[in-house]
This record gives structure tokens, sequence and C-alpha cells, in this order.
């Protein structure tokens, strides 16, 4: 019999609570849902997903996070009012990505599908 799963978390690693709390409330747009224990802050069902940020600086900035966005020339309008610019853009046959860091350094993919659907 197989465990049932109630939710699942992205965590990411930071060395200062308090600039990756501004940062990501900056990109979610909204404030963290709760702080379930001293050094944790989450947010919930941000476009369905679960995000915790914790405090450990020994791993901050080795995390890697995905975020699809509708229109990347939206996303990168939104991050550029926010200080945020996007790198490493490129598009192949299932869309756009391009990346941001958060101030841990972090990996931040946004990811575009494709406008067609994907034929296999």
């Amino acid at each position: 019999m197989w465990m049932q799963i109630q939710g699942i978390y992205a965590a990411l690693a930071t060395a200062s609570m308090d600039i990756a709390e501004k940062f990501y409330t900056q990109l979610f747009d909204r404030k963290p849902d709760d702080r379930p224990m001293n050094g944790l802050i989450q947010w919930r069902d941000v476009a369905g997903a679960n995000v915790q940020i914790f405090h450990d600086k020994e791993n901050a900035g080795s995390g890697r996070l995905t975020i699809v966005v509708p229109k990347m020339d939206k996303a990168r309008k939104s991050l550029e009012e926010i200080g945020v610019k996007l790198t490493g853009e490129s598009e192949g046959d299932y869309g756009r990505i391009a990346q941001i860091a958060d101030p841990d350094g972090n990996r931040i993919t946004l990811a575009e599908p494709p406008s067609r659907p994907f034929n296999t």
C-alpha cells in the first residue's frame, strides 16, 4: 500500500530570512502565508504549488525552482518593475526559458510553453 500524500513543497535555502522574504514577497506579489517554525516561511498555493524558504547559510544558493509563465514578455516587464533582470533566454521546441536568481543565488527558471500544442 502506497503512502497517502497530502501536499508537496519546493524548498530553498537562504542565508538571510529578511532579504529572502522581501524578494519572494515581491516575486509572488503577496506576503508569506505562514511561519510554521523559527527559520521557515512558506507560501501556499502559488499557482497550485507550495514554496518554503528556510534559513540554512551553508546550503543557500544551491537551489533550483521552475516557474511556468503564460507570456515571457509580461513576466520580464513585471520582474523589471521589482529590479530583477532575466538572463540566459533561449527558445526550443517546447517553448522559451530564461533565468533569474534570488539574493542568495538560487536559480529560478521561468518557462513559457509554446503557443501551439506540442506534437509527438
